[in-house]
């Protein structure tokens, strides 16, 4: 098993791993509304108001609504 050191996901094969890890970094961010992941840059304009950039959701606010996916936490069953 390989896991991700930036959003912790796990993967059954090194090649899945390193194809991942070419579009993950720190600054992704997570919607916890509808789940989407994105880069920091797609999410604010100003860097002091961020918004999910996907146009059918409404999620606003580093930290509340959107996460950075290093401080997302996955549950576990």
């Amino acid at each position: 098993m390989h896991t991700c050191r930036d959003c912790g996901r796990t993967f059954s094969s090194e090649l899945k791993y390193e194809l991942h890890r070419d579009t993950c970094s720190e600054d992704t961010l997570l919607c916890r509304e509808c789940g989407n992941r994105f880069a920091e840059r797609r999410a604010t304009r100003d860097g002091w108001h961020y918004r999910c950039p996907n146009d059918d959701c409404d999620a606003e606010g580093l930290g509340e609504a959107v996460v950075r996916l290093k401080d997302a936490r996955v549950a576990t069953r």
